[in-house]
């Protein structure tokens, strides 16, 4: 499963560990990445989602068929 969420389209962002003595090492920030289960009123089914922690409560206030319009419109299956 990619750290990627369908809602948002964030992904993981790439920095660097500095130490006390400042030597670098490259790391990553993964988002908080969750998998949820929907029911889909209008199509009558349940859609699986991979989303942010975020995401979860864009769709709690938005509704999950904006939030699955919103998705399509950018180009992804559901």
């Amino acid at each position: 499963m990619s750290a990627h969420c369908q809602l948002t389209g964030v992904k993981p962002a790439f920095g660097n560990n500095v130490s006390h003595s400042h030597r670098r090492t490259r790391r990553r920030w993964d988002p908080n990445i969750q998998r949820r289960r929907y029911w889909l009123e209008s199509e009558g089914r349940h859609v699986r989602l991979t989303l942010s922690a975020r995401a979860i409560k864009t769709i709690d206030r938005i509704g999950i068929d904006r939030a699955v319009a919103q998705i399509r419109a950018r180009g992804e299956k559901v």
